[in-house]
């Protein structure tokens, strides 16, 4: 079982999209089983709150569903919890080396470094382009699977 969190600011955008949309790759794949998906935030500011509704739109025209999402914080604990711990941008992968204290184990990533274009998911917060980000999503967690799949 790989075990995997995916992390942004408030955990309403960016990172349940890559929750929701590597939960639908694996399940497609045939390894819902062997791959244990969730998201965080690094923020305090959206706690509880659901997948925000512009992103929530853009997974449904995918045919993916997010009912039932909460925005919880990252804790240090999700550190020992999972495998990977992914961040959508650098902001994020500094927060997330703060919370966990560090990373000895080198499980801190970034979604992007799974493709053949590394750097940071574009935040639709800022640019209100979900297409963008859906297409960064995607890229990075086709890439992340595939890797997942070349180690077994």
């Amino acid at each position: 079982m790989t075990r995997i969190l995916f992390v942004c600011l408030g955990n309403i955008c960016r990172s349940p999209m890559a929750e929701y949309v590597m939960r639908d790759l694996a399940r497609r794949a045939g390894l819902e089983d062997q791959i244990q998906v969730a998201s965080a935030a690094t923020s305090r500011e959206e706690l509880g709150n659901p997948v925000y509704p512009p992103a929530r739109r853009k997974l449904a025209e995918h045919g993916i569903a997010c009912e039932g999402h909460a925005a919880r914080q990252m804790t240090a604990a999700d550190y020992d919890r999972f495998d990977l711990l992914i961040g959508m941008d650098q902001n994020n992968l500094r927060n997330m080396n703060r919370i966990c204290g560090g990373d000895p184990q080198h499980k801190l990533r970034m979604l992007m470094d799974y493709t053949d274009r590394p750097g940071e998911v574009a935040d639709p917060w800022y640019t209100g382009d979900f297409e963008r980000t859906w297409q960064d999503v995607l890229a990075g967690c086709q890439g992340l699977l595939e890797q997942l799949e070349s180690r077994d």
